[in-house]
């Protein structure tokens, strides 16, 4: 599965993540956003989440988008990006 087509399989989930999960916007980083995408590659998301990151909320996330795409997923949420890390992430992030 390539970027676009993780895009277009996420974008209609966007309001179920938003209400299930607290999920304002997701984008996907790394190779899948770069379009370098392995067997072995893991899918990383970013996530601005509306309330804290508990355990419930954050696998919740993780493994809803892993049975959604039938991909392994590694999640960050923007409050865990660090500073000198962002500018580059968020240039090169495909914003669902």
């Amino acid at each position: 599965m390539n970027s676009q087509e993780i895009l277009e399989t996420l974008r209609p989930h966007k309001q179920t993540l938003k209400e299930r999960f607290g999920v304002e916007w997701l984008a996907i980083i790394g190779v899948f956003g770069q379009n370098e995408v392995t067997e072995d590659s893991f899918l990383k998301v970013l996530v601005k989440l509306d309330r804290p990151a508990i355990t419930k909320v954050y696998f919740g996330v993780q493994f809803y988008i892993e049975d959604l795409l039938d991909q392994k997923v590694l999640l960050f949420t923007d409050k865990a990006l660090e500073a000198r890390n962002r500018p580059i992430v968020e240039r090169e992030a495909m914003y669902v």
